[in-house]
């Protein structure tokens, strides 16, 4: 392991040394930090509580922290051969394996790191804007149910986000892998996340017993927390099982690929 720590430190300065990392993560935090604002000048702040602004912040800016790693994952492979720093990368006394288990890691973990800024932003924020009990009588509303604590539901929500999130940038480090062009890698993921996904709410309705198997009716296991599945009779668990054996797949192609590939030329 000692001598596997230096891949996944160059891994990281590939990553936190680009601009846009700090970019994106500036964008996430201005963004939360605006929305609170706004609500606080043209909403009724005695009868709004911080826990409904963070939550609402979250369930649209989790989308962004997707892009953003998306764009980070599609590009950890392809951008290499692009680059043409593939050959440079590959003759350092390191398997294939360790290298691209090193870019895999790395970028998993500046997905956690993402999600982390906008859980503490959020939380940080708008408590400094509302007040965690700025009004007593004030309850949290985006729950729906007696007796949940708002706090815990908010790490129940991040929990099961980030699961999907896991999947989603294995996805596109698949794709990366697959493609040489990190423009092509990057395109197809947007693809896929974008534009696939925005139809699933109506291939859902399809009767097919297919449709249970696809990946993207099982991405949002947020679902699970209101009690409304997308489909008739899917649970959590089985969700999380469908998710599994595609992240498997995904791990397996992307190993065999890598593994393979010739870079010759």
């Amino acid at each position: 392991m000692g001598n596997f720590m230096p891949l996944i430190q160059n891994e990281n300065m590939k990553i936190y040394r680009r601009p846009r990392t700090w970019v994106m993560t500036g964008i996430l935090v201005l963004l939360v930090l605006t929305i609170s604002i706004l609500w606080l000048i043209f909403g009724e702040r005695s009868s709004t509580s911080m826990w409904d602004v963070a939550f609402m912040e979250s369930s649209i800016l989790f989308l962004l922290v997707t892009i953003f790693t998306v764009v980070i994952a599609a590009g950890g492979v392809a951008e290499e051969f692009t680059s043409g720093t593939i050959k440079l990368l590959l003759i350092r006394p390191w398997s294939r394996s360790k290298i691209l288990l090193s870019k895999y890691l790395s970028i998993i973990i500046f997905a956690l790191m993402l999600a982390v800024v906008l859980f503490a932003s959020t939380l940080l924020i708008n408590w400094i804007c509302f007040g965690i009990n700025a009004n007593p009588e004030v309850k949290a509303t985006f729950v729906g149910l007696e007796g949940v604590n708002p706090f815990s539901y908010m790490l129940k929500y991040y929990g099961l986000t980030l699961i999907s999130l896991v999947v989603t940038v294995t996805l596109a480090f698949m794709l990366s892998t697959i493609f040489r062009s990190s423009g092509l890698a990057i395109g197809f993921a947007l693809f896929l996340l974008l534009g696939v996904n925005s139809f699933i709410g109506l291939i859902a309705l399809l009767g097919y017993k297919w449709v249970d198997y696809l990946l993207f009716v099982h991405l949002n296991l947020t679902q699970y927390l209101d009690g409304n599945p997308m489909r008739e009779g899917m649970t959590l668990g089985y969700s999380l099982g469908v998710l599994g054996v595609y992240y498997v797949l995904f791990i397996a192609l992307t190993w065999y690929v890598f593994n393979k590939r010739d870079v010759a030329s």
